[in-house]
C-alpha cells in the first residue's frame, strides 16, 4: 500500500475530524510509513509507547504489522466526552491492542518486539527517559530498532524567539492555565542529545537526521525561506528522527561512569 491511498483510509475510519494533518514538505505520518517500510520485515511485532488516540500506530498497523499500544489515556482531552471511548474502538477496529495502567502491563504480553517507538514521548518526562527506555529494550529483540521522533530544542524558531527576548519554552499561559499536573514538554532534544542517548543505551545509530513535523506552525508566507534555510542547516529544524538498532550482547550503562 503506498503513503497517500495508506492515509486516506486512515482519515476515514478515525474518529476525530481535523486531527490528522499532512504536510506536503514532510510530516510525522510520512516519517512512521517510510521508517517501517524501510526496517520492518512483513507481519513484524511493533510496540507504540506514548500512542496517544493510535493515530501514528495506525500507519503501522495499515502496513500489515502487528502492534500493540500504550498510553496512559490521561491527557486532558482524552477525558473529555467520551473520547477515550471513540480511541479504544478506533484500536480495536485497525487490529491494535491497546494497553493502559489500569489495565495490564507490556511485559504480561509475552511479545518480543522487532521494533519499538515513541514518537514525541519522552521530551514529556519529568524523570530521566533512562528507566522507561531500559524496560522496553528488554521486550526488543536483538537486532531490532528503536524509533524516537521529539521535537528539536535548537530549532529556528526558538532561536530567534530567544534572540527576540521571547522563550523557547511552551508559553506561560498554557502553562499558568494547566489544571493538575503539566504534561506538556519538559526536555527537548539536540542532536548530541540522541547520540548520547544511544550511546548511553548501548545502541547503534542507523539513522538520526533534523525533519518537519510543524510545518502548520510556520506561516505560509514564510515557508520558502524556511525550507531554504533549514536545507543548509537541517539542525535547525523542527523535530529530529533517531533509530538506533539493538546490538548482540546487548549492555547499556546501568551506572554513570566517573
Amino acid at each position: 500500500m503506498n503513503y497517500h491511498r495508506l492515509m486516506n483510509k486512515l482519515k476515514e475510519i478515525f474518529p476525530f475530524e481535523n486531527y490528522i494533518k499532512e504536510n506536503s514538505g514532510g510530516d510525522a505520518y510520512q516519517t512512521v510509513f517510510s521508517i517501517a517500510t524501510k526496517y520492518l520485515p512483513e507481519k513484524s511485532n511493533v510496540l507504540d509507547f506514548g500512542s496517544g488516540p493510535c493515530d501514528k500506530t495506525a500507519v503501522v498497523a495499515l502496513l500489515g504489522h502487528n502492534c500493540i499500544a500504550y498510553d496512559d489515556m490521561q491527557d486532558e482531552w482524552h477525558k473529555e466526552s467520551d473520547n477515550s471511548r471513540k480511541i479504544l474502538e478506533f484500536s480495536k477496529k485497525i487490529g491494535v491492542q491497546l494497553i493502559n495502567t489500569l489495565e495490564s502491563s507490556i511485559s504480561s504480553q509475552d511479545v518480543v518486539f522487532d521494533m519499538i517507538m515513541l514518537n514525541d514521548v519522552i521530551e514529556h518526562l519529568h524523570e530521566s527517559p533512562k528507566d522507561i527506555l531500559l524496560s522496553l529494550l528488554d521486550l526488543l529483540k536483538d537486532d531490532g530498532v528503536l524509533f524516537i521522533t521529539v521535537p528539536n530544542a535548537g530549532n529556528i524558531k526558538k532561536r530567534l524567539s530567544l534572540l527576540m527576548g521571547g522563550t523557547n519554552l511552551p508559553s506561560f499561559e498554557s502553562y499558568y492555565w494547566y489544571p493538575g499536573l503539566w504534561r506538556g514538554h519538559i526536555r527537548e532534544y539536540v542532536h548530541n542529545d540522541l547520540i548520547e542517548l544511544s550511546n548511553f543505551l548501548d545502541l547503534e545509530v542507523e539513522l538520526i537526521y533534523g525533519c518537519d513535523h510543524m510545518l502548520e506552525n510556520v506561516p505560509t508566507w514564510l515557508l520558502p525561506l524556511y525550507k531554504f534555510v533549514t536545507r543548509f542547516f537541517p539542525k535547525w529544524k523542527d523535530s529530529w528522527v533517531l533509530v538506533a538498532r539493538k546490538k548482540p550482547n546487548w549492555s547499556p550503562l546501568l551506572t554513570q561512569e566517573n
